[in-house]
């Protein structure tokens, strides 16, 4: 019998509206053992039993609460069981800290959806329909306390009713800041690209949804920035807006009109339902069915990244449209989302035709979240609207500390008391217009949090400028590794504070010895590590041009099997090369010029995906990886030869066999679904025997390439006969998730 824990924290109003006792009757309904209590942040539950009960007690726990109790936050994640024997409700806890007052941005509740489709509801077809269990929070707020003249809606003075409702401790609205409607509050506007009013109101809306039928491109102004929509069914429409936005070929997100409508293109189990309709509501990951959008929404890729409408306005705009749409974030590709009305029509008028804007101002850029199923958990992929910046609760009080976080995929972190603040995604710094919110953000967080750090914590590779930024602010400096930072991220998801092996794989990350690492097996804890295994090196040609080229990382692969004869082989990577590529490469690899040497991981998923024809050059981050996993056969399980050798006491994977078999299964024409299952499957197999080689029992798996659900499902199935297996959940896997593991090795490693 699988017997799991499952930790809910809620926040709303579920005090003295008779909660406790639901909870405790649901609870013994399906026969699950634990605790009930109410905390200074709301109420804390924890049950063990079997998985499909706690599923069970997840849907009923949203579905049939009592009627006065509202979320404002809930979230919930799987932990080791501790053996309860019965389910009782604690005295409350009174220990604790306060809740913070700035709370993630909410979906739409279900009473504000009722109002706003009820004719004779004075809030009827209202876009800014809102209440104290929904709306805005983190997008409006300018500082603490959370109070209206300290948000953006300041700038909207409440009728008499809706001050009325304001006022009143009995309604639903008592205190709820961005409380208006159509006499006081926000208004929406259908604007050219020279900003002229077409329409206003529901018209704007109206109007919005015919243009989008006609194959125009919408950029509408959502909760935490402008979107870009377009008919998700016209293959015109959806070519367009790939050629304006300068993205060629990642995925697009789609918007639905409801769970029901979604249901037609994608498969949703009970899980992946409890996320799309919970407060956060974000971006989700699922399989598509036959029912199919345009090809163009997501090109070789057999998942859809889905969500259903999480503000009035978006709710109001698929009202009239039916269809799905494209809603992708309103920015030229790998800049930040615009957020700022001049801003967007700045950017954005060489790509959306019309705007649909309104007055209510956005204090900060929010995204959309994105989210995946991993062994049947939520599994974040990026951590921004409905999640950020809800507090991850340490075990012990942390000196203040701010972390910088990763290059690629940054969030900040803080930690104030025993909490820790992480940023919503911010970009890759790279870019001049994330490094400019990047430093805003901190800034952000300093005023926001009343915080001021005593230490910062930043990652140890010298030349990142994340590092720069650390070395001008006049602190005690931490320099934390970066695959570390990934190990103890997952730890403090899993709550989890001792000697442990991680698994830190992904695709860059300064090491010890200067090199870039990637494919890390680490003995650490909180405070320090040991690598204790790796992979072989190979050269990378160009350094981060490699992240771009797959076939630099094939190249450098072939190159440190076969020399010089690697540029005579009959395989994709060579022939994509011309003579003076080859020549150059040549020269490079001799003298070591602009060559190298890393252990990634991920770099070794991209040299796979070139060397068996699958991609030479990528358009987007990860997209060879991604697409050598698409292809793969979950229900093949040989695998290739490989070794595993030690020295100086480092165990480490040499993949040259695995190549050279990889090789002759291409000469033989073995199917390239084949062979990449084969090669997902000697990944698994190599860690197995790495782990049983070091004999720990908790294993960790973190960095980015463990977005790879094949691969971390088969690990996982793999070592849990053995070994007990953590993954992440409320914090990516990727550099997205960085930031917390900073503040905790950094708190570790204060002298």
């Amino acid at each position: 019998m699988n017997i799991q824990k499952l930790k809910v924290e809620v926040e709303g109003n579920v005090q003295g509206v008779g909660f406790r006792p639901f909870v405790y009757r649901l609870a013994k309904s399906l026969n699950l053992k634990g605790f009930v209590r109410n905390t200074t942040k709301g109420v804390l539950i924890e049950v063990e039993g079997e998985r499909k009960n706690l599923e069970s007690f997840l849907k009923k726990l949203k579905e049939q609460k009592p009627p006065l109790a509202s979320y404002h936050f809930l979230h919930f994640y799987f932990l080791d069981p501790e053996g309860f024997e019965k389910f009782e409700i604690l005295k409350s806890d009174e220990k604790g800290e306060m809740a913070s007052s700035v709370l993630p941005d909410i979906a739409t509740c279900y009473d504000c959806l009722r109002e706003i489709f009820e004719k004779k509801d004075r809030r009827y077809l209202y876009a800014f329909t809102n209440c104290t269990n929904c709306g805005p929070r983190f997008s409006i707020i300018e500082k603490v306390p959370y109070d209206r003249k300290n948000t953006t809606m300041k700038i909207f003075k409440m009728c008499k009713d809706c001050e009325k409702e304001y006022k009143n401790p009995e309604d639903r609205r008592f205190h709820a800041q961005p409380n208006a409607c159509p006499l006081c509050g926000p208004e929406v506007y259908l604007r050219d690209e020279n900003k002229n009013i077409i329409a206003k109101g529901f018209n704007a809306i109206q109007k919005s949804a015919e243009f989008i039928k006609k194959g125009h491109i919408i950029a509408l102004k959502g909760l935490g920035g402008y979107q870009l929509l377009c008919n998700a069914l016209d293959d015109n429409a959806v070519k367009s807006l790939r050629k304006r936005k300068k993205r060629e070929e990642k995925p697009f997100a789609l918007m639905f009109p409801d769970i029901e409508s979604l249901k037609e293109y994608v498969y949703v189990d009970q899980i992946s339902e409890i996320i799309l309709k919970s407060p956060a509501s974000p971006i989700l990951l699922l399989k598509k069915k036959n029912k199919k959008v345009s090809h163009y929404v997501a090109p070789m890729n057999p998942f859809l990244g889905v969500m259903i409408p999480y503000t009035p306005l978006h709710h109001i705009l698929m009202m009239e449209l039916k269809t799905p749409v494209v809603c992708t974030s309103g920015n030229i590709t790998d800049e930040p989302i615009a957020f700022e009305d001049e801003t967007a029509f700045r950017k954005l008028k060489d790509i959306a035709d019309y705007f649909l804007t309104h007055t209510r101002p956005i204090k900060r850029y929010v995204d959309d979240s994105v989210v995946r199923v991993v062994l049947g958990k939520e599994y974040i992929i990026r951590r921004a609207r409905g999640y950020a910046p809800s507090a991850l609760i340490f075990k012990e009080k942390l000196p203040p500390i701010l972390a910088l976080g990763a290059h690629l995929k940054n969030t900040i972190a803080i930690s104030k008391g025993k909490k820790i603040f992480v940023s919503q995604h911010i970009g890759d710094l790279e870019k001049e217009e994330s490094y400019k919110g990047f430093i805003k953000t901190i800034e952000d967080f300093k005023k926001l949090f009343e915080f001021e750090p005593e230490y910062i914590a930043h990652d140890a590779h010298p030349e990142y400028l994340s590092t720069k930024h650390a070395k001008q602010m006049d602190k005690p400096l931490i320099p934390v590794y970066h695959h570390h930072a990934h190990i103890v991220s997952c730890m403090i998801d899993n709550e989890i504070d001792e000697k442990v092996l991680g698994i830190s794989w992904d695709g860059t990350g300064y090491g010890k010895d200067g090199k870039i690492w990637g494919g890390e097996f680490l003995m650490c804890d909180y405070k320090e590590f040991e690598r204790a295994g790796t992979f072989r090196e190979f050269r990378l040609i160009g350094g981060d041009m490699a992240i771009k080229e797959p076939r630099r990382s094939a190249m450098g692969i072939l190159y440190e099997i076969f020399g010089e004869k690697a540029f005579k082989m009959d395989l994709e990577p060579v022939k994509s090369l011309n003579e003076k590529e080859s020549r150059n490469f040549k020269i490079m690899f001799k003298k070591n010029i602009n060559a190298f040497w890393t252990t990634s991981s991920g770099r070794l998923f991209d040299g796979v995906s070139s060397i068996i024809g699958i991609k030479q050059k990528i358009s987007y981050e990860g997209q060879a990886a991604m697409l050598l996993e698409w292809i793969a056969d979950e229900k093949i399980d040989e695998f290739y030869d490989f070794e595993i050798k030690e020295k100086d006491g480092v165990l480490i994977f040499d993949w040259e066999q695995m190549i050279k078999e990889i090789i002759e299964d291409l000469k033989k024409g073995v199917k390239k679904e084949i062979i990449s299952s084969k090669f997902h499957n000697t990944l698994v197999e190599v860690i197995y025997r790495i782990v049983k080689k070091i004999k720990i029992k908790k294993i960790f798996l973190s960095g980015g390439v463990f977005q790879n659900r094949i691969l971390t499902e088969k690990t996982y199935k793999k070592l849990s006969k053995e070994f007990n297996v953590y993954t992440h959940q409320r914090i990516p896997p990727n550099d997205n998730g960085i930031s917390p593991g900073q503040i905790i090795i950094g708190a570790k490693n204060i002298k």
